[in-house]
């Protein structure tokens, strides 16, 4: 009987490996949680063996923190349009962020930031994204103060309520029970309607 030859390892381009995966990392950190990347549960994950991932990431940690800014950015670049008016760059913000999809994303960042208390590197990269979800929003309000279609005096005050109604409405994320009223569905977009003197449902409207 003759054996069939082992199949063949596909060589790839070292950029499209190292994406690859942080792919698989960051699909691990956002289905499983953080503790859950190993290099060898990445290297089950698609296919080679560790060593192959250490050398793209030395220590899991790397890996770690490499994962959670890959599915950060993706949040902000799923969330924060490119063109359209101020009023629908900040609905579709606002509609990201509430939407039952966004709960992986709202379980990352809790879990992100408790693991950051015991991993320095990980708590600056944690706030090196907190910084560019602040830019992004407020460059959004400034346009809006811009133009006249929000009414605040301070823009930045107005980013940091409602990024703190995104962390508040997120922070219940793992409650088995959750609310159920109306109040919390539609936390984030009260928020952002007192903040920059909106109209109740200008938001939705958009």
């Amino acid at each position: 009987m003759v054996s069939s030859p082992a199949p063949r390892r596909i060589r790839k381009h070292p950029d499209e490996r190292r994406a690859e995966i942080l792919a698989a990392a960051a699909d691990i950190a956002l289905a499983e949680g953080m503790e859950c990347i190993t290099l060898r549960a990445v290297a089950e994950r698609i296919g080679v063996r560790p060593g192959l991932i250490t050398h793209y990431y030395p220590s899991a940690e790397d890996l770690v923190i490499a994962a959670f800014v890959r599915a950060a950015e993706d949040e902000r670049r799923g969330a924060y349009l490119a063109g359209g008016t101020p009023l629908a760059r900040l609905a579709a913000v606002v509609h990201d962020m509430e939407a039952p999809s966004s709960d992986p994303l709202s379980k990352l960042w809790l879990n992100a930031r408790h693991l950051s208390r015991f991993t320095p590197a990980l708590a600056e990269a944690v706030h090196e994204q907190e910084k560019l979800n602040v830019a992004s929003l407020l460059a959004i309000i400034e346009d809006g103060a811009a133009d006249g279609t929000f009414r605040c005096e301070d823009p930045l005050a107005a980013c940091v309520r409602i990024l703190v109604a995104i962390d508040g409405h997120g922070a219940y994320v793992n409650d088995v029970g959750g609310f159920t009223h109306a109040a919390d569905a539609s936390f984030v977009t009260d928020t952002a309607e007192w903040a920059l003197g909106l109209r109740p449902g200008a938001l939705a409207a958009a």
